[in-house]
């Protein structure tokens, strides 16, 4: 027994200290991790519901797997606070998704209990396998065990996974945590005996007995056994599916209580046969009673307060972006009974939830399945509906090839609708929006538009509703407006038209996006100098201003693009149009500002912005450097 006087948690910094630990302190241990994770999280914010619905699996992970020799690789990544408190990270988990500070998901070069990095779903099955092939060719004797949610099983990947590692009989070990109780009913003793039963080494060696058995049989009595054998435990356990795919399968068992999980998962380890399936059943917000209540408004929070849950938001008088788009889409969908919602898996990140309230019948929430989400609006655009498809611009990536080969070469009037362009903060590069402009722009037939701030949001949403010649994108920020006075309704904007926010002479700020607002502050600076500035919004990537640009060329000395997304995007498109028009033969000086060729640890938007070189002051800073006549007194930078 562990001294009594001491905190357990506090005799633990990696995963070895809490295997010295007696079995039965190892409850008490998962309830301080889960009481140090709810302290973290109501300062730092962050994802709450399933880190607390895995407390207990993890402890048991670590407990039984000799990790980090042998791999665990957790999918998603958003549960991992209480692995991260258990390996060496604990008197750092109070600058999650902070600048400078851990990240909100597994890192491979933050820790070596971290072997594989994850932000999106549904990858953990794939890695292991990879990881476990890896292994056998090195002669190792290691584990490979890889955590993937119940959520995660609805992309397609998990099952390609699956079902090659069924193929191949590699020694694999999958743990589903089935948290919405969507797969098996309550379990309970009798299943925790089954399940221990089952995944003990002498019903394994029987059940490998009597398959050598059967194969020296004719094929037709192997068959029927074989399957009689898998209806039979199907009958008990529900595992039918998951035996199907080639996994051996165990389960359901109570993920949160110990006496149950680890003997299970010691036979597990203990087993030198192929892919096995162990089936955990957890409970999101598990030990945090506002979490248990709301596991949906508890799954990523801000700062809150412990005992009441409430979370504190800063007060602003500008609704956010995401509101904005699905107040629009109602709006839109009044007038047109033709137009439908769809999303994979984040109805309430994209703002279909607002859409589903009024048309519950037009709203369709897909799983996490952006293939499919993209194909399913494609069928719908081919008989005369109007998808307006709302994906994560990080989840989107996911999509391509259905929006080139199902959308856009059938020119399939897809409505996209692509939350979180550009940084966005705590969720740091694996959520970041920074792709989409050049891997849309370059996509034929796709007109591809950004909204400089909410106002021109919901002209675009009804520029998207009104536009039946294709597919049409249209991208915003996470977080809120800028304040800008919203129209009564959206109206629908020329196609491939920009606007001229600000009219000067001598150098041209050509905005796509939400920087528009850092391109005025800019331009006023510049102004300050006698730097006569005009400054534009090009609300469309794609087909560009060409009139505009040509305009702005002969007319001033300098022209800078500035975004929010990766280089290859607006600016690249930009630059390619004035080289083939002339235009830098005529010495006109261009610089496209973009996101620079990295990826963006988490912080604060606006200073991941200045980072990135995108701020007012960044802009100013990169006319300076290309105007050196500007005497050397005026050329400093206003804070």
């Amino acid at each position: 027994m562990s001294d009594s006087r001491t905190p357990l948690l506090d005799q633990v910094t990696v995963p070895e200290d809490m295997r010295r630990l007696d079995k039965s302190d190892l409850q008490a241990l998962a309830d301080e991790v889960r009481q140090e994770m709810i302290g973290a999280v109501s300062s730092t914010g962050g994802h709450l519901g399933a880190g607390l619905g895995v407390v207990e699996l993890t402890v048991a992970l670590h407990y039984v797997f000799d990790t980090p020799r042998d791999r665990l690789i957790w999918d998603v990544g958003h549960q991992v606070y209480p692995h991260k408190i258990l390996t060496g990270r604990r008197a750092r988990i109070r600058t999650l998704r902070q600048g400078g500070g851990l990240s909100g998901f597994t890192k491979r070069d933050e820790s070596e209990y971290d072997p594989f990095g994850a932000g999106h779903s549904s990858t953990s099955v794939s890695a292991a396998l990879g990881m476990a092939v890896a292994r056998d060719m090195s002669g190792k004797p290691h584990n490979v065990v890889a955590v993937i949610g119940d959520g995660s099983m609805s992309a397609g990947m998990a099952y390609e996974a699956m079902n090659n590692a069924g193929a191949m009989d590699s020694r694999l070990i999958v743990v589903l945590n089935d948290n919405d109780m969507s797969i098996a009913p309550p379990v309970g003793a009798l299943s925790a005996y089954l399940s221990r039963l089952l995944s003990g080494k002498t019903y394994r060696g029987l059940r490998e007995s009597g398959k050598q058995i059967a194969r020296k049989m004719p094929r037709a009595i192997f068959e029927h056994a074989r399957r009689a054998e898998e209806l039979t435990r199907g009958f008990f356990t529900g595992g039918t599916l998951f035996e199907q795919l080639g996994f051996y399968y165990v389960g359901p068992i109570d993920g949160h209580n110990l006496n149950h999980l680890l003997p299970v998962l010691e036979n597990v380890k203990a087993s030198e046969f192929g892919p096995i399936l162990v089936h955990v059943v957890t409970r999101k917000g598990k030990g945090y009673a506002p979490a248990e209540a709301a596991p949906d408004k508890l799954h990523g929070v801000s700062a809150f307060d412990v005992v009441s849950g409430t979370q504190f938001k800063p007060k602003t008088n500008a609704p956010a972006y995401t509101k904005v788009f699905g107040d629009s889409l109602v709006q839109e969908a009044r007038k047109d009974s033709r137009i439908v919602a769809v999303t994979a898996a984040m109805p309430a990140g994209t703002g279909v939830d607002i859409f589903a309230n009024h048309f519950p019948d037009r709203a369709f929430d897909v799983g996490i399945a952006e293939q499919h989400a993209v194909t399913f609006a494609a069928g719908m655009a081919a008989e005369g509906y109007k998808p307006f498809c709302a994906i994560y611009s990080t989840f989107l990536q996911r999509a391509y090839d259905q929006v080139v080969h199902d959308v856009a070469l059938q020119r399939l009037p897809v409505r996209f609708a692509i939350d979180r362009a550009g940084l966005v903060g705590a969720d740091g590069p694996t959520h970041a929006g920074a792709y989409d402009v050049a891997f849309l722009g370059c996509v034929p037939n796709m007109v591809l538009m950004a909204a400089s701030d909410e106002a021109e949001l919901v002209h675009m949403v009804a520029t998207a509703a009104a536009y039946d010649e294709g597919p049409i994108a249209f991208r915003y920020p996470r977080g809120e407006g800028v304040g800008v006075t919203l129209p009564e309704f959206g109206q629908p904007l020329e196609i491939g038209r920009g606007r001229i926010v600000r009219e000067g002479s001598r150098i041209a700020l050509l905005s796509l996006g939400t920087r528009l607002s850092e391109c005025l502050k800019a331009a006023e600076d510049l102004s300050s100098r006698g730097l006569s500035t005009t400054v534009v919004d090009a609300r469309f990537a794609k087909p560009l201003d060409t009139a505009l640009i040509d305009r702005l060329a002969k007319e001033h000395e300098v022209l800078l693009t500035v975004e929010e997304g990766s280089i290859g995007g607006f600016g690249s498109q930009v630059l390619a149009y004035l080289s083939n028009a002339g235009a830098l033969d005529r010495g006109l000086r261009v610089r496209a500002l973009t996101l620079a060729d990295r990826f963006f640890d988490q912080d604060k938007p606006e200073s991941q912005y200045v980072t990135a070189g995108l701020s007012a002051r960044a802009i100013v800073a990169k006319v300076l450097e290309i105007l050196p006549a500007v005497p050397e007194g005026r050329r400093m930078i206003a804070v």
